[in-house]
């Protein structure tokens, strides 16, 4: 009698992941352009999965919508990390037409750390979820949702729903009929206090999503827009410039004193996150001595992980060695500083992601980029191409995890999924360069699709941006980084996970997105408490990303017109 075999890694599986990946890593490049942060894509694509393999193909089974889930969430997530960097080097174009950068190295770089962070992380596997038994949340749910059998089919619905009404309203307000920005001081309240929105659903959603967990990010913009912007006007009038008009006064308040605090936490939190990572990090490195997890089965073997290890330090070798002058041994030192902080900084965000689903990846961003710029003297494109690399590693190492705790909590091969992810992950690389290309040519003349004055800001680009900038002209507020930095090292020691990452976040984005964001988490809240957790798990959580993957892809959708007509 010819035995049966359990469906896992199949075609079909694969195929449809990397159809979401594809259509997730769209949706969420533009996400992150527009607030400033982004979230995972496996919950979608695992609704989504049940669907069609289940109900369309009716063959299947729970590990192979997982796999399903892991190659999409592997594409979305290496193309978040492109989105997270490379705009800036479209910014810094346009502050300076002088500055130019070079595709090919910038590209090879990506493709390094879309495996390199798959690789490091593995050997940690066990330590982080078999003994340290972290949650992860967002695996977690998406187990939830892989096991709940029927409920896919509903899941999916409300899904739909919330994706149709998000794209009209999208729809609406491309016609200008509504400004997406509005402002409820109706003339009486200056604007330096007044309460500013964004009419996105995208950012609503995202709000309701996160419910009390991102209250921190509400209380940011509240701390930084209530309170400090009025002290500083009606008690330290001294620091600011006379003559203002309202609007001006607004600008500089946010440009001059609420973003560089914002930065000096962000930053003041990663750095406080590495110190208290050393004890983990020990554990870690003892596990990955004594265990033999890497010569199980179970785990890609320990040579496999050596050669792409060693291939992705070849290519970051290489890529920046087309941009500088420095000597190749010197470039092998700075790419081997590279991979030991891609490793701590992965294993730093991948335990923050464990505990709360809170990821410190813009600290690390704004950390990465500084030590690069020191190590490479100052060369702007060389230190964000290392960059590019350095930061997908992490963003990977960190969704390696997580799907990995969803394959622990539903019976998953983690080898499957390691294979499936490094086969798949550089696909997003190409998606995501592809899709800024199409919105940055959505501008004006071609250019400034995003930035500053754009309906996509791109917040953390522009943070980046700012920073190297000020670093360039040695005009950096000092003073504002060391006490936001004191700020940030303080809340990070605090009983409430990830407080410094969210306050600091929300100083340097605009308050209309914190604003929209906090009335999400409250109207969350206030739904779970009335009707449960079962109805935020069945209805809200599919709807509410129906909402946020409706309004980016109209977003996109125009764009791509807008280029072509």
């Amino acid at each position: 009698m010819k035995t049966q075999i359990y469906r896992e890694f199949t075609a079909a599986a694969a195929i449809l992941g990397v159809l979401q990946g594809v259509v997730l890593t769209i949706a969420f490049t533009y996400i992150t352009l527009k607030l400033g942060f982004s979230m995972g894509g496996s919950a979608i694509a695992a609704i989504f999965g049940y669907v069609f393999l289940r109900g369309v193909l009716g063959v299947g089974t729970s590990v192979e919508n997982n796999l399903n889930q892991t190659v999409a969430s592997s594409i979305n997530t290496a193309g978040t990390g492109v989105a997270f960097i490379m705009p800036t080097l479209f910014l810094l174009q346009t502050q300076d037409p002088s500055f130019s950068f070079e595709l090919t190295p910038l590209l090879v770089s990506s493709l390094a750390g879309a495996i390199l962070g798959v690789v490091l992380i593995i050997p940690l596997r066990k330590q982080l979820i078999e003994l340290d038994r972290l949650r992860f949340p967002t695996g977690t749910a998406t187990a939830t949702v892989i096991r709940s059998g029927s409920e896919g089919f509903s899941k999916a619905k409300y899904l739909f729903i919330g994706l149709v009404i998000s794209a009209v309203w999208k729809g609406v307000l491309l016609t200008g009929v509504i400004a997406e920005e509005v402002s409820f001081g109706f003339g009486i309240v200056p604007l330096y206090f007044s309460p500013f929105i964004y009419l996105s659903l995208m950012n609503f959603a995202a709000g309701m999503l996160s419910g009390r967990g991102g209250l921190p990010f509400f209380w940011g913009g509240i701390l930084g827009w209530w309170i400090l912007s009025p002290l500083i006007v009606n008690f330290a009038p001294e620091a600011l410039p006379t003559g203002l008009s309202d609007s001006d006064l607004m600008d500089f308040i946010y440009a001059e004193m609420l973003r560089p605090l914002g930065i000096g936490i962000l930053i003041g939190a990663a750095l406080m996150g590495v110190i208290l990572a050393f004890p983990s990090m020990q554990a870690a490195i003892r596990a990955l001595l004594s265990s033999t997890q890497i010569k199980s089965q179970r785990e890609l073997p320990l040579w496999l992980l050596v050669v792409v290890v060693l291939l992705a330090f070849s290519a970051l070798l290489w890529s920046l060695a087309q941009l500088t002058d420095f000597s190749l041994g010197y470039l092998a030192f700075v790419v081997m500083i590279a991979m030991i902080w891609a490793w701590v900084a992965g294993l730093i965000v991948a335990q923050s992601v464990g505990l709360s689903d809170i990821t410190p990846l813009s600290g690390m961003t704004l950390v990465t980029v500084f030590l690069f710029m020191l190590l490479l003297d100052g060369h702007v494109a060389a230190a964000i191409t290392l960059t590019m690399g350095v930061g997908i590693a992490i963003t990977q190492g960190a969704d390696m995890m997580q799907d990995l705790k969803t394959g622990f909590l539903v019976g998953s091969r983690p080898i499957l999924q390691q294979i499936a992810q490094l086969s798949f992950a550089w696909i997003g690389v190409f998606i995501s360069i592809g899709v800024l290309y199409v919105l940055w040519k959505a501008g004006a003349g071609g250019q400034g699709g995003f930035g500053a004055d754009t309906a996509l800001p791109a917040p953390i680009a522009s943070t980046v941006t700012s920073l190297i900038s000020s670093v360039q002209s040695d005009t950096m507020p000092v003073d504002k980084f060391i006490f936001g930095g004191i700020v940030g090292a303080i809340l990070t020691l605090a009983p409430i996970a990830g407080l410094g990452v969210l306050i600091g976040l929300a100083m340097y984005l605009p308050f209309s997105i914190t604003l929209g964001y906090g009335l999400g988490c409250l109207v969350g809240m206030r739904l779970e408490k009335a009707y449960g957790y079962v109805f935020i798990e069945k209805v809200v959580v599919p709807l509410s990303s129906g909402l946020i993957i409706g309004e980016a892809l109209v977003g996109v959708g125009d764009a791509i017109y807008g280029v072509l007509s």
